[in-house]
């Protein structure tokens, strides 16, 4: 079964809050909900399908009660930041398979004010605990073992950072707004070798939802038609530490089953929502999903290519995670919002590329160095 042209995205909503000291997680994600619901044009009785990640506080069967819903279906699947465009195909799954017609899904959460609350043990953590592992931690070292074998260099990477901001000075919700250059990003304080701050994404309270729909009812909507076209996910581990290279990511298996499905090549994207949650994170993926060879990323990137109206590829053109939000420290599902905006004709003037009417839309979640999940949708405007 293939769940090509067989799901559309007919709502989406983005929380303009980056800073939430009075308001709940529960309360975030009502709001999220209701701004996506009414986006679609659509009230919380027609869903009867819901997504949601660890974020949710009590999981599915707490928020399902707490939204006030009626589903037959739910899908708690958690993958870390990907999770949500994973649960963008599972929704169309779902979809395809009758199992629901209205998918419900939502992001949100308070890293800047609260507590995250979506930390999970792994099988090997009492393994690795001693040797200090973090997030930034074990993205330099994919950084470093990148710049190793390639000769990727810090001036490289800084240029995606240089893009994303480009891009977010025309977003008046996004947490940094001012454009920055090679050389600010280089002078901003190391944070772990060879990764600086201005590396590394900025922390916000908020969220963010989708509806998803079956053909039948996004075409008795008055929206833009964006359905799904391709999905694919995938997981890497070092495996006990017998097979880990920190060179690629799961997105070089999640990557080329979406674009199958899809019967696409990544030359015929004309915009990339790629998650951002470190400079590396995004150069990698780039590598991984097609758009360049292995070890020319640093090369692809350069020179504003990822800038929209400059470069081959716009990339993140609300400023993604390293400018604008990364709400719960997870980017899916900005990156499906800003997607949908391309593809509907509704992003920012500034940045929108024309004749947008297809994207890509891939993340990871967990640790690039060791554990982690991945995600890629292509989405396509229909009419």
């Amino acid at each position: 079964m293939t769940i090509k042209g067989k799901a559309y995205i007919a709502g989406i909503y983005e929380h303009p809050t980056r800073y939430a000291p009075d308001k709940s997680t529960a309360q975030l994600h009502a709001e999220v909900a209701k701004g996506a619901l009414e986006d679609a044009g659509l009230r919380s009785e027609d869903v009867d399908g819901y997504f949601c990640g660890r974020d949710a506080p009590g999981g599915a069967w707490a928020m399902v009660d707490y939204l006030g819903l009626k589903v037959r279906h739910v899908d708690s699947t958690e993958s870390g930041g990907c999770s949500y465009i994973m649960h963008l195909g599972h929704a169309a799954e779902a979809i395809a398979s009758g199992k629901c017609s209205v998918a419900l899904v939502t992001l949100a959460g308070k890293p800047r004010t609260g507590d995250i609350g979506t930390k999970a043990v792994g099988a090997e953590e009492d393994f690795e605990a001693a040797y200090g592992a973090t997030t930034h931690n074990a993205y330099a070292m994919c950084a470093m073992r990148h710049m190793h074998d390639f000769g990727t260099t810090p001036e490289q990477l800084a240029w995606i950072k240089v893009a994303a901001s480009h891009h977010a000075q025309y977003n008046p919700n996004a947490r940094l707004q001012d454009v920055v250059t090679v050389e600010e990003v280089l002078a901003s304080p190391m944070i772990s070798d060879p990764l600086r701050r201005m590396d590394c994404c900025v922390v916000t309270d908020g969220g963010g939802a989708i509806v998803v729909t079956s053909k039948e009812i996004a075409q008795s909507l008055n929206r833009p038609l964006v359905t799904l076209t391709g999905h694919g996910e995938a997981m890497k581990g070092p495996r006990g530490g017998n097979r880990l290279d920190l060179t690629y990511s799961a997105g070089a298996w999640s990557g080329p089953r979406a674009f199958q499905e899809a019967g696409v090549v990544p030359q015929d994207i004309k915009y990339a929502s790629i998650y951002d949650s470190f400079t590396i994170t995004v150069l990698m993926q780039l590598e991984d999903l097609g758009f360049c060879e292995k070890g020319q990323g640093g090369k692809f990137v350069s020179d504003g290519n990822l800038i929209s109206g400059v470069g081959k590829l716009p990339f993140n053109t609300d400023g993604g995670g390293l400018c604008n939000n990364h709400p719960v420290n997870r980017g899916g599902m900005t990156k499906i919002i800003e997607a949908v905006r391309q593809l509907r004709g509704e992003a920012h003037p500034k940045v929108q590329v024309p004749d947008c009417d297809l994207a890509l839309v891939h993340g990871t979640g967990g640790l690039l160095g060791l554990r982690h999940g991945a995600s890629t949708a292509i989405l396509e405007r229909t009419q």
